[in-house]
């Protein structure tokens, strides 16, 4: 199976519905011990998505995932704006200008694109209880699988809510919410629960467009 640039947007209309559908959820966890207003934030996220994907049919795949994350990035509210626009901007890195179709290779690719674009930018690591942690292990899930889009894509999201789980048993290092310090033992990290979705998302968009067909 070759991803398709349909399939991609498919992908991102998923994401879209997943985070439009947890907006309150969100908010309320990021409420706990920041500011409370990621779910908005997200929210402003899908809303752009869904309207880039209603205008920007005629563009590449790379082109259409750099202008989501370009997006991303003009959407006031903290940190998520930013740390989501580089990750997008690395997942369309490896994609060649024009129209192609993405094998399992180039996907994983795109996710140790996405990573190295965190790294640079973020000192955080798997342990410090922010979105690190499920993008970590998923890319390392994504690498390790099958030669299969669909595997990969299953595998990511497998891990990436994992890693949501084990951040309720982490202390917060970043952010608002490292002044609580123990405090915020049992609770998720608001940005490794939306990036799950993003993965989760992923999946889901890649089976509804394998239904559809």
């Amino acid at each position: 199976m070759l991803l398709t640039k349909e399939s991609l947007f498919s992908m991102f209309r998923f994401v879209a519905l997943l985070w439009q559908e947890n907006t309150v959820h969100l908010s309320e966890i990021d409420s706990r011990f920041g500011d409370g207003d990621h779910g908005v934030t997200i929210g402003k996220m899908a809303a752009m998505i869904l309207s880039r994907l209603n205008e920007r049919q005629d563009e590449s795949a790379k082109e259409f995932i750099e202008s989501l994350g370009s997006g991303c990035m003009e959407i006031a509210g903290g940190s998520a704006g930013p740390l989501y626009g580089v990750l997008l901007e690395g997942f369309a890195g490896p994609l060649p200008c024009g129209d192609t179709e993405i094998d399992a290779a180039t996907l994983k690719t795109m996710f140790s694109s996405a990573r190295s674009a965190l790294f640079e930018i973020t000192k955080a690591r798997v342990g410090d209880k922010t979105l690190m942690d499920v993008l970590i292990p998923a890319t390392e899930a994504a690498e390790k699988a099958p030669d299969d889009v669909l595997s990969i894509l299953r595998a990511a999201a497998a891990a990436a809510y994992q890693g949501v789980r084990e951040t309720e048993n982490q202390v917060s290092k970043f952010g608002r919410a490292r002044n609580y310090g123990e405090k915020t033992l049992g609770t998720p990290d608001v940005g490794a629960v939306s990036t799950a979705l993003l993965f989760k998302g992923f999946q889901r968009g890649i089976e509804q467009h394998v239904l559809d067909c």
